[in-house]
């Protein structure tokens, strides 16, 4: 509704900040602060980690090498390995044991993990589902530790804690030494399409072949850090791994029919390779398209042979913080040498013929894909290969090598879903290399710190893979149901007790990330931080802290009110239009204001009593003597006073002022409320009567004096039309509807159906047909 502001306000209305209006006040029944800094949430900075979220002066971590050599039992489907570990005490404590993790144990039969699965029923259950329930009692998959020695050969005392085991030293680590000792293990190896799993192997019935998937299948050392000690929370599953960095050479012994994938670079290609394979190999390092190193027909044939020996593969890796391999006669293997910013990758893919034409045509390009873009936004990619394989497990990720699912159907054909599912996983574990395999975040602690930051790098390759690109996660619109739930916790949840694991963890920090870069700080800005952020970390430990901090100091910005309301609460955007009301200056000349009230007064609706009342006799127009001055007055007739009057007002003005008197100009009051409690900016499309559009954003400080309700005033010589909150939908805002003024109908679809004449037969039409159950059944629940 549009209203007058009168001349009497002019004086003060040009000593307003126009931009600017007095907040509604906020209640003292519900106090609130987006804007709080995190000061009391952080952790104080110190000499390892600085108030600008850098590694401070004095950072340390520890360090783990490994030599280790395993062989793999293709008859019974086991593990035997030993390994010598080297770890280097590079903090400042006395260390009089060591940790190291036994995630294997996780399969054992008493793991907390197995004891502290929940259920909900048995209503409705696949087969698959009840036959993987009934393995996992069956199934004993943990370690069992043979030998803990020290580097004399000497037993080392030792406790296993679950999945975690304390090696006793004899002698206290002091800061800067070393201490070697060796460990010696087997396990059997889980049925990972049955049972689960980040690792285990698949069986293949129609050629009795299997391709197995190995990891976490060594012990591995717990992390030591400056913020916590160890980090030996047990695993559960869902929280993954915190490691240390090191070197890595292992022998790795299997059936001399097997092609083998690993983590870093085979050390003996002529002990283990055909002098063809070797060619092939060296040819690809130039090639422009993935060349076969093993083709699908050699596949074929090694999977109708047996083998007559064993061969060891020997790898060697150069600081990484894990290993992980595969091993098939089944494997197809293809390569392409690819220069990734000077640095010469050997991009490779092992897959059965189960997974062609997929795999062959899409593997080894995604790979190289997704080095690019991740080493544009982060660092180059540092590592001499990177592996995708096809086997049992749906998707995860290792230093140099990855572990992948998707296949077509058995005649070959795939859904799109299919395809873009295979490109989007590869995509996604590969770029596991750089967020948390080099930026080397504590997982089993934060979730988001690697899943969400890379989910967010996912999405920015996948819309570089092609235009349109299918992403499920990203978008704000795509994010809005599960902000709008109830059960749910924060981000800043401890890995192990998330809900919702895939949106909370994945979904909405790549979603925050995104807004972040698009809508509050700008692409500039935002990829400097972030690659600041990735500069600073590379093969360090950073926590939560560190990204914050990192964030601001990088990008200038105070984003403490967006890390609050994002990442520590279960807040929800919805911003809604509440009202918009309508002001223009009152000129003072009798001609233009006069007139435009006659204009209003007459386009007032005639009231359905004075319509019904027009026609009935009035008394003065029986008795005309009644009749006055005001039976002909019209407040609304311009008289010369009234001309003198503006004459003397103008007379008052500078040029200034007549100015922005006549500029007709219009003032909208638009009254916002924070409705989902999440504030973020106010983005807005003003439609004007003419037609034309403009938008308008505002920062989301302007509810920093009142987190649920304000008003912004726009100034503007054309009539506003409507008005529409985020119309890019950039903000995740989960109610379209408010998001309109004035507002406008809910366009929706509903469905028409064909009443059925007859239902299914009842009991008694059965029995007639002889169909009743035996009368032993009781048809009642």
């Amino acid at each position: 509704m549009r209203q007058t502001i009168s001349c009497l306000l002019l004086s003060l209305c040009l000593g307003w900040t126009l931009w600017e209006t007095p907040a509604v006040a906020q209640s003292k029944s519900k106090p609130s602060d987006k804007f709080r800094q995190l000061d009391e949430l952080l952790p104080t900075p110190n000499e390892y980690r600085t108030a600008s979220g850098a590694p401070g002066h004095r950072y340390w971590q520890n360090r783990a090498d490994h030599v280790i050599s395993v062989e793999l039992d293709d008859e019974r489907q086991r593990i035997q390995a030993s390994e010598t570990i080297t770890y280097t005490n590079n903090s400042p404590d006395e260390l009089r044991y060591l940790w190291l993790q036994l995630d294997q144990n996780i399969f054992a039969r008493d793991s907390d993990a197995f004891r502290a699965q929940t259920s909900g029923g048995l209503d409705r259950v696949p087969f698959s589902v009840l036959d993987s329930l009934l393995r996992r009692p069956e199934f004993d998959g943990g370690y069992k530790i043979t030998a803990v020695k020290d580097a004399k050969g000497q037993p080392l005392r030792y406790t296993v804690v679950k999945t975690m085991m304390r090696v006793d030293l004899p002698t206290p680590l002091k800061p800067g030494q070393q201490v070697s000792f060796a460990v010696d293990w087997n396990y059997n190896i889980n049925d990972a399409v049955k049972l689960g799993g980040r690792s285990g192997y698949e069986y293949f019935p129609k050629d009795k072949n299997y391709i197995y998937e190995i990891a976490q299948w060594f012990p591995r050392m717990c992390a030591y850090t400056d913020y916590r000690g160890w980090q030996h929370t047990q695993f559960l599953g869902a929280g993954e791994f915190t490691l240390e960095f090191g070197n890595y050479r292992v022998s790795i012994t299997v059936p001399d029919d097997h092609i083998v994938a690993a983590t870093g670079v085979l050390q003996n290609p002529r002990q283990v390779l055909t002098p063809e394979q070797i060619a092939r190999l060296e040819r690809a390092k130039t090639a422009a398209a993935p060349v076969l190193i093993v083709t699908p027909e050699e596949a074929r044939r090694a999977e109708q042979g047996r083998p007559t020996g064993r061969k060891t593969w020997i790898f060697q890796a150069e600081n990484v913080r894990d290993f992980a391999f595969a091993s098939s006669r089944k494997f197809i293997w293809d390569a392409m040498g690819h220069n990734v910013e000077g640095n010469q990758v050997m991009a490779m893919s092992y897959y059965p013929n189960e997974g062609n034409p997929l795999w062959e045509k899409y593997s080894t390009h995604a790979i190289i894909h997704t080095l690019n873009v991740y080493s544009r936004y982060t660092f180059t990619y540092p590592y001499p290969v990177a592996i995708s394989v096809n086997g049992p497990v749906g998707g995860m990720e290792y230093p140099m090598i990855c572990f992948n699912g998707p296949r077509p159907l058995e005649d070959g054909t795939y859904s799109a879903r299919t395809k873009y599912g295979l490109i989007s996983v590869i995509i996604h574990e590969v770029g596991h290399n750089f967020f948390p395999m080099i930026v080397n975040s504590d997982e089993r602690q934060w979730t988001w710190m690697d899943e969400g930051l890379n989910t967010f790098l996912q999405y920015l390759s996948e819309q570089e893979w092609e235009e349109k690109y299918p992403s499920f996660r990203g978008e704000p619109q795509y994010i809005v149901d599960y902000m709008k739930s109830e059960n749910q916790v924060p981000i800043m949840t401890q890995s192990d007790s998330l809900l919702q694991f895939g949106n909370n963890a994945y979904a909405k920090p790549a979603t925050a990330l995104n807004i972040l870069r698009e809508t509050i700080l700008g692409r500039e800005l935002f990829d400097y931080a972030f690659k600041e952020y990735a500069r600073r970390w590379k093969f360090k430990r950073p926590e939560p802290a560190d990204f914050f901090r990192t964030m601001e100091d990088a990008s200038g910005v105070d984003l403490d009110w967006f890390w609050r309301g994002w990442f520590y609460s279960t807040d929800h955007v919805d911003i809604s239009i509440e009202n918009v009301r309508w002001y223009r200056l009152d000129t003072q000349n009798p001609d233009v204001e006069k007139g435009l009230r006659r204009q209003e007064r007459e386009s007032r609706p005639v009231t359905l009593s004075q319509e019904r009342n027009k026609p009935l006799p009035k008394r003065v127009d029986q008795y005309p003597d009644l009749k006055d001055f005001y039976n002909r007055y019209d407040e609304l007739d311009v008289t010369e006073m009234d001309r003198e009057m503006y004459r003397q007002f103008l007379a008052t003005l500078t040029d200034r002022e007549k100015e922005i008197l006549n500029a007709g100009l219009n003032f909208y009051f638009v009254d916002f409320k924070n409705i989902g409690g999440l504030v973020m900016p106010i983005i807005l499309e003003v439609t004007y009567t003419d037609g034309t559009k403009e938008e308008m954003r505002f920062p989301a400080e302007i509810w920093r004096l009142n987190n649920f309700e304000v008003s912004k005033l726009i100034v503007t010589p054309k009539e506003i039309a409507s008005i529409t909150l985020d119309p890019r939908l950039e903000t995740a805002d989960a109610d379209l509807a408010n998001n309109v003024f004035p507002r406008r109908p809910v366009r929706s679809r509903f469905q028409v159906f064909k009443e059925q004449r007859q239902g299914p037969p009842n009991p008694m039409q059965l029995e007639r047909k002889g169909q009743s159950k035996p009368q032993g059944d009781n048809p009642r629940p």
